[in-house]
């Protein structure tokens, strides 16, 4: 999933989204630790991995976060579906990451929907376009 591409970090000058705080919601720790390392070589903070609504709802209610990425599917069969329009509904853009190839979500509801494996450089351009 986010291996960096091959392409290795990116250089000081290519950094493109600080002042960005993105929350993690992602119940493969070693997919959440990726995107974690990717988006801070890129610039951002960030806020998890968390792997469950509770755990989200927590880190809403504790931090001042600008966008989420948010799988479907998170730990013990939780669907993030409520999730998401808490997102919405406070302004937080939301991108879903998903393995289906057609996630049933209301249009508007997400900036975008990627499916895994996602490429680096297709996430750090739908957090750019934010």
């Amino acid at each position: 999933m986010t291996s960096f591409d091959g392409d290795g970090l990116p250089e000081a000058g290519t950094l493109g989204l600080g002042g960005l705080c993105v929350l993690i919601v992602e119940d493969s720790w070693d997919v959440g630790l990726s995107l974690k390392r990717l988006l801070e070589a890129y610039g951002a903070e960030t806020i998890g991995p968390v792997a469950t609504v509770a755990e989200a709802l927590r880190l809403i209610s504790e931090h001042a976060v600008d966008a989420a990425l948010v799988d479907i599917n998170l730990r013990h069969g939780e669907q993030s579906y409520a999730l998401i329009d808490l997102l919405h509904d406070k302004g937080i853009r939301t991108i879903v990451l998903t393995g289906y190839a057609d996630a049933p979500l209301a249009r508007g509801k997400v900036a975008a929907i990627l499916q895994k494996p996602i490429a680096d450089k297709r996430l750090i351009e739908s957090l750019r376009r934010l």
